[in-house]
């Protein structure tokens, strides 16, 4: 590390479970972000904050009017922008020594999978089922951690994925594939603002001690808040043997 990485990451570094051996792991770590919304803002510049060396930022998504209440990687001036490109400028004025990619696209299965080969960590910060299923997939295939959260209304969820350990479930493992889920979306339902930057912000942090090797992550277990209550439950997730997209790849 340089002088001016030395002082950015002070904080960091003085913390004994990161030090400078943590610090540089995670300036030579890739992210792979999808959603580059609600969730996917403060989870990447919070991961840009701290010196996350290579992000890559997924969305096909515009940057509306809308979005400005809770998606604060984005500002009024960069509406109608596509939101990876307003968030990397965002990434970039808080860290310019982070190198962002951006893949302004719907991703399809072979896309995922090509993208989470290369990461080092993925977060999926998307509102889609069958887009989750497909990151998850990725990452199985790919044997790469997965960090994924979600929010709707008052409520949010958080949790790892990362079938390296043969003990940890994988999505599908939770929620089935073909099961005949009834989509939940912002537009129609509403979301509290702070909600998806909490739940962001847990997925940082499951992301960077993944990276550091810190701690222990939230693999095996799902983490809920309430937001009216302001109160967290916790459930833990059993992995399935006969899971027709983890089992196979163990």
């Amino acid at each position: 590390m340089n002088d001016d990485q030395l002082l950015r990451y002070a904080r960091h570094i003085m913390l004994d479970e990161i030090g400078i051996e943590g610090q540089e792991r995670l300036l030579a770590a890739h992210a792979l972000i999808i959603g580059a919304g609600g969730l996917g803002s403060p989870a990447a510049l919070y991961l840009a904050s701290a010196g996350v060396g290579r992000i890559t930022l997924v969305d096909d998504d515009v940057v509306d009017l809308t979005n400005l209440q809770r998606q604060i990687a984005h500002t009024t001036a960069r509406v109608g922008q596509p939101k990876t490109q307003s968030a990397a400028q965002a990434l970039h004025e808080i860290n310019p020594g982070v190198a962002v990619t951006c893949v302004h696209e719907r991703v399809d299965q072979q896309r995922l999978a090509q993208l989470a080969a290369s990461a080092d960590v993925v977060l999926d910060c998307t509102d889609n089922y069958r887009t989750r299923h497909a990151i998850n997939a990725a990452c199985v295939q790919a044997r790469k951690p997965l960090v994924a959260g979600a929010a709707i209304r008052f409520d949010g969820q958080v949790t790892v994925y990362d079938t390296r350990d043969g003990r940890s479930p994988c999505y599908a493992c939770l929620f089935a594939p073909d099961a005949d889920f009834e989509e939940a979306a912002c537009a129609t339902l509403g979301v509290f603002a702070p909600m998806v930057g909490i739940i962001g912000t847990v997925q940082a942090a499951e992301a960077l001690k993944l990276i550091a090797g810190v701690g222990q992550s939230l693999a095996g277990r799902l983490l809920m808040l309430d937001g009216r209550s302001m109160r967290w439950s916790e459930m833990q997730i059993p992995r399935d043997p006969d899971c027709p997209v983890c089992a196979a790849a163990r």
